[in-house]
């Protein structure tokens, strides 16, 4: 890219899990038709598949952990700084590395409204107040916010996943033995923090029920030890990250916790059914899709923490209560329509 070219456009930092990554692409696509901006993309390695193709994305950069780590990241702070130099820097993280960055950066920088004294506040209190003031705008619109002005409603900034054809191509061949015409159900049975699993157990009996009610279904996912291991719809560690997208467009639904496969679904267009328990909508990332739907119980504990990290004296009842007949219910009534 020519120093011209860089010149106009602009730098967005943003970093952490592949659903936080996923949530900008939605933003970038609403920023891009409005106002015709295109962006330079700072994430990690592992997280920049998902914004290959993406016509809003002019270059990607992508980060290794070490270079992140202590002193080293000084140095390529500067260093991006000075080959961006006069470019305006978004930054939608909010975090340590990326005010050493704004510190350091040769340009305009926004920020988008992360309301992280507010968030902490309502984890300490569960104040009504701030429970408002955060349920007021989801994180995609927070993120629209650090260009100013109002922000869309949440369902216009929904994820955006671009898929070539031949990507889509490969997730038909893989599920090619599995479907016959029927309702195709996306599972992934895995989660970051214990508190935000649903019990395998329900997870197999979700599988028992819905092959019992002759539906498709298959299972995606990264986890030390699958759901089930041999299984011709088993495609835990099978696929990388844009192998997986493709495998959710081809899927009718996708049943998750709270969970990164959760906005890549979003992403490309499939609906989703996600189970909450340790989260809730306050923190913002609830799916946005019009016809996705939240399972999840009335409980005064609720939320017990941002990311589902704590211990839980309850035995995390919060999920294990939601039973596989709940999702059941969704799933049937989704496809009597």
């Amino acid at each position: 890219m020519t120093k011209s070219g860089a010149s106009k456009l602009t730098v967005v930092f943003r970093l952490s899990h592949m659903g936080d990554v996923a949530l900008t692409t939605g933003v970038l696509s609403h920023w891009h038709e409005k106002r015709g901006d295109r962006f330079i993309f700072i994430t990690r390695a592992g997280s920049a598949p998902l914004l290959e193709n993406h016509p809003a994305v002019a270059e990607i950069i992508r980060l290794d952990d070490a270079v992140l780590k202590g002193m080293d990241w000084f140095k390529e702070a500067r260093r991006l700084a000075a080959q961006y130099k006069d470019n305006r820097l978004i930054d939608l993280h909010g975090t340590l590395r990326s005010r050493i960055l704004s510190l350091v950066w040769k340009g305009e920088v926004r920020r988008y409204p992360k309301f992280g004294i507010v968030r902490r506040l309502y984890d300490r209190t569960h104040a009504e107040r701030y429970r408002k003031i955060l349920e007021a705008t989801n994180v995609t619109q927070r993120y629209a916010m650090a260009l100013g002005g109002k922000p869309p409603a949440a369902g216009h900034l929904t994820p955006r996943i671009h898929l070539t054809d031949a990507e889509r191509d490969e997730a038909k061949m893989l599920l090619d033995n599995i479907t016959n015409g029927r309702p195709l159900i996306a599972i992934h049975p895995y989660a970051t923090h214990p508190a935000k699993q649903w019990p395998r157990e329900h997870w197999l009996t979700l599988t028992s029920l819905l092959a019992s009610a002759g539906m498709d279904w298959f299972v995606i996912g990264h986890d030390d030890t699958p759901l089930l291991p041999g299984h011709d719809r088993e495609f835990t560690n099978v696929t990388n990250l844009r192998d997986t997208c493709a495998l959710l467009a081809e899927a009718d639904m996708l049943v998750t916790a709270d969970s990164g496969p959760m906005h890549l679904a979003s992403g490309v267009g499939t609906l989703v059914t996600a189970l909450f328990g340790p989260t809730a909508k306050v923190w913002g990332f609830y799916p946005a899709g019009p016809q996705d739907t939240v399972l999840e119980l009335d409980m005064d504990c609720r939320p017990c923490s941002l990311h589902g990290g704590r211990t839980c004296e309850k035995g995390y009842e919060c999920l294990a209560s939601q039973t596989p007949e709940m999702v059941m219910e969704v799933i049937t009534r989704r496809f009597a329509e």
